[in-house]
């Protein structure tokens, strides 16, 4: 037992090592069949042994050892993994000699484990448990520590020498220093917020001072950047650095009780909310479709912040509607599905999505969507039809146009012969269908021509007669082209865009 723990725990180096444990029976856990079992027989292990079974004769193996320190702790587990380590490599230089002079470039990816009748994927779930739990408690400050460094921060602090901004807190660099020593003498914690580099960050005045109050903000937002990325990790099930759709879902669905702004969410809702919450960051973050977001991607972008609003325990009024993840929102999206789902067999059809908006999309544009992305053929009528994470994709690219991640979801459509570029031949073939939507209604319209020498001289391509999507998105006129291309509506408010602020010019002078 202890060398199949040691064999799991020790194949991720250190990060992976189980040693976090605080209690008595952490440590027997984790201490004792490292430092206190070396050298004994190994008792056989049976291959689909619980984690729970495997602890629990751990425990028996190890009673009645002494409890090492923290220091032998540290030295077993190195000598116990350079020991694997060593065993490893022997054996693949058994099996490649060529290993003993040239070194490996390629590992080729583990099979998945079924959870179900394996360890080794619940240790290693446990020892990341473990370390994040180690880092949370050991790295990240708590609520007391902030109060600490703010009455630190205002103990040390004299008014500004600058005229205009005398009535400013401020601190010199030595006045710096003495609080980092102070703070130090607390704990470890503190010494990664009170660099000498987080100092110069900030503006000084004329005598080398900064203010408390930005400083006291920054290490707020680096503390609170720290805690979301630890309880990010807790849902990152592979431990690689991102998380999948499913753990994305987790995060969301567990969220939701937290968060005061949806405490009258219905549970019956939970996962339509989800599900409009998770595409929100996937469009965003993941626009190539891979499947994974990076943890890194999530802490930097502006859409989690936006989520961490409906903490907030006041309400958030006419904000909540500009807010992607309020309640709101969430209904709002999904009564429109509901709308469009005229059938109500809960999956939209072309007809159904044709209806979309002011319902003068195009039947070009319509088929383009269903050839491209994700549909499910219906059983009776053997129609293609749009599932609801499919209509929230598409719900994003049409609010947000002018973005890169909803130019790309259009360039999809766009590229009907899928050579990377258009030219005035897919322009005449998507704007035909505008011509003959709008003909139906009546107005006239601009020929097709003229509108393809318009579209070319708003993008101003490299390659002339032919766009790219590099050009489309920066020429930062992409929204307006997809708009004349897709939506019949939408053209015609943009080529009479002149006469109607004219009308609108004119009935102000009449207010």
């Amino acid at each position: 037992c202890c060398e199949l723990a040691l064999s799991v725990a020790f194949e991720h180096r250190k990060r992976l090592i189980c040693r976090v444990g605080r209690s008595r029976d952490d440590a027997e856990v984790v201490g004792r069949p490292i430092a206190a079992t070396m050298g004994r027989p190994r008792p056989h292990v049976a291959s689909h042994m619980t984690l729970t079974t495997a602890l629990s004769r751990l425990r028996g193996y190890t009673k009645g050892c002494d409890m090492p320190s923290e220091n032998d702790m540290e030295v077993a587990e190195d000598l116990a993994f350079h020991k694997v380590q060593e065993e490893e490599r022997l054996q693949q230089e058994r099996r490649c000699p060529s290993l003993r002079s040239i070194p490996r470039f390629y590992e080729r990816k583990a099979a998945p484990l079924d959870e179900s009748t394996s360890l080794r994927p619940r240790v290693l779930r446990e020892a990341r448990s473990r370390l994040l739990q180690r880092k949370s408690s050991k790295e990240l400050l708590d609520e007391e520590d902030l109060h600490a460094i703010l009455a630190l921060l205002k103990e040390h602090a004299r008014r500004s020498t600058d005229r205009d901004q005398s009535d400013v807190e401020v601190i010199d660099y030595q006045a710096f220093c003495d609080i980092r020593k102070e703070l130090l003498k607390r704990g470890e914690r503190f010494k990664q917020y009170l660099v000498p580099s987080s100092f110069l960050k900030f503006p000084r005045d004329p005598s080398g001072c900064i203010a408390i109050v930005p400083f006291f903000t920054f290490v707020v937002r680096k503390v609170n950047l720290r805690q979301t990325r630890v309880q990010l990790s807790y849902y990152d099930a592979l431990g690689c650095g991102y998380l999948r759709e499913k753990d994305m879902e987790n995060f969301i669905f567990e969220m939701i009780p937290t968060l005061p702004q949806l405490n009258t969410l219905q549970e019956e809702f939970y996962p339509f909310y989800v599900f409009t919450a998770v595409r929100k960051f996937f469009f965003f973050l993941d626009p190539k479709r891979t499947g994974r977001v990076r943890i890194r991607d999530l802490l930097s972008s502006q859409i989690l912040p936006e989520l961490y609003e409906l903490r907030q325990e006041q309400p958030l009024g006419t904000d909540a509607e500009n807010n992607c993840f309020s309640m709101q929102s969430a209904l709002k999206v999904y009564g429109a599905y509901l709308f469009l789902d005229v059938d109500q067999n809960g999956m939209l059809s072309r007809g159904e999505l044709g209806r979309f908006g002011s319902g003068m999309l195009t039947d070009v544009f319509i088929d383009r969507v269903f050839e491209e992305y994700q549909t499910y053929r219906d059983a009776d009528t053997g129609e293609r039809e749009m599932d609801y994470k499919t209509f929230l994709d598409f719900v994003l690219a049409m609010e947000n146009k002018s973005t890169p991640q909803a130019i790309q979801y259009f360039w999809k459509l766009l590229d009907i012969h899928h050579t990377g570029c258009i030219d005035g031949f897919v322009i005449n073939y998507f704007f035909r269908a505008i011509v003959k939507l709008l003909q139906s209604k009546g107005p006239d319209i601009a020929s097709v021509d003229d509108v393809k020498d318009e579209i070319f001289d708003m993008v101003k391509s490299k390659t002339p007669g032919v766009i790219t999507l590099e050009d489309l998105i920066r020429c930062r006129q992409g929204g307006n082209v997809l708009s004349m291309l897709f939506d019949a509506t939408a053209f015609w408010l943009y080529d009479n865009r002149e006469s109607l602020m004219i009308d609108q010019d004119d009935d102000d002078l009449d207010r």
